[in-house]
């Protein structure tokens, strides 16, 4: 699946609405629709149809596979890799066509900043088929030990995959069967990749081995595929033999699929080039350079990123030097602090069920008292239900330490925040409450639904995602709740290590895929400088060996937001308003020039209010 996937609201044709005049002024925009409009619009919905068709698990993902399109509910994408990415390269070009068919003259400016901004996406997304025949630069790896069908698959039939009535168990049924294709069309192109120089560093190929291990090792019975379907049958009363069915198809097709797929990596490893950074491929220094120019939405080269990140740990770690003392740290480094407070028995929940139940609670305890606290930054706030989960076990040793997946535009799944227990250890409790304000309210859950929500925006604006925008703004989230007193003592310690975290990885991201550090090298460094414990570490370097670029989109994006802020602050005087401030939220994501852009033309209108 692409970074960013475009689909369809449902089967009726999608009425795309215009800015209403007075909140078009309000946002300094061109309060009138333009000639060209209709036009512009008439291309949206063109290009949201014909991308539905060829994205069934992304209409699952959002509850969009009903009606007319019911089928997609059953199906995956089972084309060969290669040719699917040329097929969609070439859908992306003609997109491109389309829209710059429409000229700007004639638009309103509502407009052309949706035109603005999805050409910019389009032409990105083409940068990793077209340049370099891979996917994406921040994904240039088929499997590694956290990319592959392997990997994605069981997750998202497992979580995406809603089992509400027999219907559901014979759509998932059908997508099991076809998992195994495509396992086989992967395996077909790891093997074509590793010809070309192609193949993640053994380490990752060994992780990956292990995961794809880990999922064949039960009976068919037992299988996590077939229990999933059975378990969740079950509970909700749906009468079938779908524990029998679902093992049938497991043994006899998925399970020989990844034992090819597992034979292949074995034998590919050893073609494996030493390093791990993506330097280590063929073009990898521009690929490097297209994944940074991807990810944080800007044209800083690596050098200067590093230099960033180094001036950030500095000032951040100042900071932080005054809290440990505060809390009678006061012997060795700020990172040797950090790990001698991390050890402390009191901010460590027992590494065991009833722990990580209990981390859980307090996460949603947390969620709870922060929505309290949103009316005093926000005039829109969202209504969609946010749920707390674990990392499922079988795929925490790849899996990131933390993600959030939006919910169905429909309501019928809600929003969910997973995160990693493989260890309790990993999470002292003063670090908790950032991670919540960041994956769920006032971060990704409260950014990503209000734009989800937009009804002044086309589909295409509400459901894209840039990562500098998102992430950056996550970040600055953290310390938005530090404003608005969300950190109680040592809590503010957690939020500051998360904000010196961040700016290490502009350190080390760099320093692997540009530097050429070694893994072990990287791992070292982040231990010292932010005090996290090893394995939680370890597992973040390593992401950043196998997704290039995309760790240095949060400081980079925080910075941008937190820049804009300060100059609408200092134009606006005592006319800022905060909550009139994060109402950019409603014109959706977009790169970080066009937001600083927006954001200037916003107080400019302001002003021009009087």
């Amino acid at each position: 699946m692409d970074r960013r996937e475009f689909l369809t609201t449902g089967a009726a044709a999608l009425t795309l609405p215009l800015l209403s005049a007075n909140k078009a002024q309000a946002l300094g925009l061109q309060p009138t629709a333009g000639t060209g409009d209709k036009a512009l619009n008439d291309v949206f919905e063109r290009i949201f149809q014909e991308q539905v068709r060829t994205s069934p698990t992304y209409a699952t993902f959002l509850g969009l596979d009903k009606g007319e399109l019911a089928p997609l509910r059953s199906k995956f994408d089972t084309r060969p890799v290669a040719a699917a990415r040329a097929e969609e390269a070439a859908r992306t070009d003609k997109f491109i066509g389309w829209l710059e068919a429409v000229p700007e003259a004639g638009l309103s400016d509502a407009a052309k900043l949706n035109r603005e901004v999805i050409l910019w996406d389009l032409k990105t997304n083409n940068v990793g088929p077209k340049q370099f025949g891979i996917s994406n630069p921040q994904s240039p790896y088929e499997v590694s030990q956290q990319d592959g069908s392997y990997f994605s698959i069981p997750d998202f039939l497992h979580s995406a995959h809603t089992i509400d009535n027999a219907a559901d168990g014979e759509a998932y049924l059908s997508r099991l069967a076809q998992f195994a294709m495509v396992l086989d069309n992967e395996t077909a192109e790891v093997r074509r990749q590793a010809g070309t120089g192609f193949l993640a560093p053994v380490w990752a190929l060994d992780l990956a081995l292990k995961q794809m291990a880990d999922l064949r090792a039960p009976t068919p019975e037992q299988s996590t595929l077939a229990d999933s379907l059975a378990s969740r049958a079950a509970a909700k009363n749906v009468a079938g033999e779908w524990r029998a069915r679902a093992a049938k198809i497991v043994a006899d097709q998925v399970y020989p699929a990844l034992d090819k797929e597992i034979a292949a990596v074995t034998e590919l490893r050893s073609k494996s080039r030493p390093g791990d950074g993506v330097w280590r491929v063929p073009n990898g220094d521009e690929i490097y350079a297209a994944a940074l120019a991807e990810a944080t939405t800007t044209n800083f080269t690596a050098d200067e990123i590093h230099k960033i990140g180094l001036e950030q740990v500095a000032e951040i770690s100042a900071e932080l030097d005054k809290i440990l003392r505060s809390a009678g740290l006061t012997t060795g480094t700020v990172g040797e602090r950090l790990t001698e407070f991390n050890k402390r028995p009191d901010q460590l929940y027992p590494n065991t069920d009833e722990g990580r139940v209990q981390l859980i609670d307090d996460l949603n305890a947390g969620v709870k008292a922060m929505y309290a606290k949103l009316p005093q930054a926000f005039s829109t706030l969202p209504d969609q239900p946010l749920e707390i989960r674990r990392v499922p076990p079988e795929i925490q040793d790849g899996a990131s330490n933390g993600y959030y997946r939006q919910a169905t535009l429909d309501g019928s799944r809600p929003a969910i925040y997973f995160i990693n227990l493989k260890s309790t250890g990993d999470w002292p409790k003063y670090t908790l409450p950032a991670l919540t304000y960041h994956e769920g309210v006032p971060g990704h859950h409260l950014q990503l639904s209000i734009a989800q929500k937009s009804g002044d925006l086309p589909m295409l604006r509400r459901i894209a995602f840039y990562s500098a925008y998102g992430e950056g703004w996550a970040l600055y989230s953290e310390q938005l709740a530090d404003e608005l007193g969300g950190y109680k003592d040592v809590e503010r310690a957690g939020y500051l290590q998360s904000f010196l975290f961040r700016a290490e990885r502009l350190i080390v991201d760099t320093g692997l895929n540009h530097k050429r550090w070694t893994r072990e090298q990287a791992i070292e460094h982040m231990v010292a400088t932010t005090g996290f414990a090893h394995g939680r570490v370890q597992r973040e370097i390593e992401r950043y060996c196998a997704s290039p670029g995309q760790a240095c989109s949060y400081k980079i994006g925080h910075i941008a937001w937190l820049r804009a802020r300060q100059k609408a602050q200092r134009a606006l005087g005592s006319k800022f308003d905060l909550r009139e401030f994060h109402e950019i939220l409603r014109e959706g994501a977009m790169p970080l020039t066009i937001l600083e852009r927006r954001i200037d033309e916003r107080v400019k209108a302001r002003l021009a209010q009087g």
